[in-house]
């Protein structure tokens, strides 16, 4: 039995081709309509969508930085609860906090209020919900590669695309002001309470501190022990050459002799008083016992370090307070706008050439695959084979159904 040669690509072609102008009328007519139609909706029917853009950098962190308080307090486990607490937020949060205004169904509300939208998207839903889902079809907000918001809103009007994106960027800048300004307050307030309770604590110390120096007579540690030592250094070498003149005495003339009485007077008088001033008996003129002046200066240390670290306090809490109310006061913009919104008249729907093109290719492949499966049906017919009459029977149904 002989092999039946394959068929060539350039007789397939040209059966594809034969086909087809066989039947140039439906080939003609399945490209033809289908394009038409295609070519009425994108140009008259569908109606044209526009879109608005606009670059905004993300807020920078304004809140001052406890640097030093936040080092202060390092060392417990509560330095991270107050700092927060105090709102130092960092950049990357107010950056989630703008991301959330500007996501919130509260602007979403003010923008459809304000432009009407349900008039503009001839809405007639019974739910508030189905409209400010059909809103946020048309909005946008991404970061791009700059990390930068890119807002967008698509609408069928290129101009009030723009006035909302706008409008938008507006209400979301005071919006997360307010937010701010009122992380500002609560900070400061909580700063202004412990200004009052460090300011309390303070003069606390500063009576007990007057009140430690007076009845201690302690006022300059280095100074009153520097005088004291220098002043017994001074009855010492004092006491000594009377020791020595009372001693050459008793070996010149003896004890009797009334110059021995007098060195051994004044012997007494000089021993004394360095007693005395070792034990603190002469504090009322800012000399100091050699025996208590260990304890008295840890003390003395122990209440001064206590003062300047609430001094250090007080400085820190004012100076925070302060920026806070400053931050309080102003109402500055914090989202900078890189690309302002303009209005854009360029479509982005439909997409005109790709439709028709699109259409025009299917279509014609539709039309050529069609008119080759009818001519493939009229060979089977031609040649009485099984696919043939199946093929006949099938018409004969809609024969009958016409008839």
């Amino acid at each position: 039995m002989d092999k039946q040669p394959s068929a060539g690509f350039i007789e397939i072609i040209l059966r594809l081709m034969n086909n087809s102008l066989k039947r140039f009328k439906l080939w003609l007519a399945i490209l033809i309509l289908p394009t038409l139609t295609a070519f009425v909706l994108v140009m008259w029917v569908i109606k044209p969508m526009y879109a608005a853009t606009a670059v905004v950098t993300p807020p920078t962190s304004s809140q001052p930085s406890l640097s030093g308080l936040s080092s202060m307090l390092s060392g417990s486990g509560a330095g991270g609860g107050v700092t927060s607490l105090l709102g130092l937020n960092s950049s990357d949060e107010d950056a989630n906090a703008v991301w959330t205004i500007m996501n919130s169904w509260e602007l979403h509300n003010q923008v459809i209020e304000k432009f009407n939208l349900a008039e503009h998207y001839e809405f007639d839903g019974n739910f508030h919900a189905d409209l400010l889902k059909k809103f946020r079809k048309h909005f946008g907000v991404e970061t791009n590669k700059e990390d930068m918001f890119a807002v967008s809103m698509e609408d069928e009007d290129y101009k009030l695309a723009a006035e909302m994106v706008q409008f938008i960027l507006e209400k979301t800048d005071s919006a997360f002001n307010a937010f701010k300004t009122a992380q500002a307050r609560q900070s400061r307030e909580y700063l202004d309470s412990r200004l009052d309770s460090c300011v309390q604590t303070l003069d606390s110390l500063i009576r007990d501190f007057v009140k430690f120096q007076s009845e201690n007579n302690y006022y300059d540690p280095d100074v009153q022990l520097e005088s004291t030592l220098r002043y017994l250094s001074a009855l010492q070498t004092r006491r000594e050459e009377v020791g020595m003149e009372l001693a050459f005495e008793k070996a010149d003339r003896g004890e009797n002799s009334k110059r021995y009485d007098e060195l051994n007077k004044r012997y007494q008088g000089v021993n004394n008083a360095l007693a005395g001033a070792v034990n603190g008996k002469h504090k009322n003129v800012g000399l100091v016992s050699l025996k208590k002046s260990p304890e008295l200066g840890a003390e003395f240390a122990r209440r001064e370090v206590e003062i300047r670290v609430q001094e250090t306090m007080y400085k820190l809490l004012r100076q925070q307070s302060e920026q806070l109310r400053m931050e309080e006061a102003k109402m500055l913009t914090n989202l900078h706008v890189l690309e302002p919104p303009w209005a854009n008249d360029k479509k982005i729907y439909p997409l005109r050439g790709v439709t028709l093109m699109f259409v025009f290719m299917v279509a014609f492949i539709l039309a050529t695959v069609l008119c080759n499966i009818l001519g493939f049906l009229d060979e089977e017919v031609a040649k009485n084979s099984d696919t043939g009459k199946q093929w006949l029977a099938f018409k004969g149904h809609f024969f009958k159904k016409k008839g």
